[in-house]
């Protein structure tokens, strides 16, 4: 007896670009692989925002820009497309070539954890992001309770990691000048209400 394995259809990022432009859902491209995306929860919605927001107010007027959750970024040594949920780039923006919807320089980025999500941005996805020469700091905050781990690039290939769990803590982030107190980020979010 046989037994038939299903393969995966591999696209090539041409082929993913394409599928994205005219859908109406988000999906992440890994190596030939178009993953969809899943939507997110209302307090993993408040972090971001309270972050992206705070980071828009702090960094007026400076040589540098806030993207939240739609804007995509190209990977070209892991061969990743993907959103993050906040980032800062250092002006001036950088596009994929031929295009204008695709940025390749983010210096800072921050990924707000989901259960279904963690273990992939705490290890495969930040390996990639470390892989873009611009990319100086990465903020991994939790949904579920006050946590959030700073990793800061102190050489090539060193990393500097620091954990903060207590609502005073000031979280200084060197790569962009701009320091918040981790009680800003949980603003307005419910711990009692937990994710399916």
């Amino acid at each position: 007896m046989m037994i038939q394995t299903q393969e995966t259809k591999l696209y090539t990022p041409q082929e993913y670009l394409e599928l994205e432009i005219h859908s109406e859902e988000r999906y992440e491209y890994i190596n030939g692989e178009i993953i969809p995306m899943t939507g997110g929860t209302p307090n993993h919605n408040k972090v971001a925002l309270n972050f992206a927001s705070a980071l828009n107010l702090g960094l007026k007027r400076q040589p540098l820009d806030i993207f939240m959750t739609d804007q995509r970024i190209w990977i070209p040594a892991k061969r990743i497309y993907t959103y993050p949920d906040v980032m800062v780039i250092a002006q001036p923006i950088e596009y994929v070539e031929n295009r204008k919807d695709t940025l390749i320089n983010p210096l800072l980025i921050a990924e707000v954890l989901s259960k279904s999500t963690q273990s992939y941005d705490k290890d495969e996805k930040f390996a990639a992001y470390r892989t873009i020469s611009s990319f100086q700091e990465y903020l991994l905050i939790d949904q579920y309770k006050i946590h959030l781990e700073h990793y800061l690039k102190t050489e090539p290939r060193q990393w500097l990691f620091t954990e903060y769990d207590n609502p005073q803590d000031i979280i200084y982030l060197s790569s962009i000048n701009f320091k918040f107190e981790l009680a800003d980020l949980y603003d307005k979010v419910d711990f009692s209400v937990t994710e399916e």
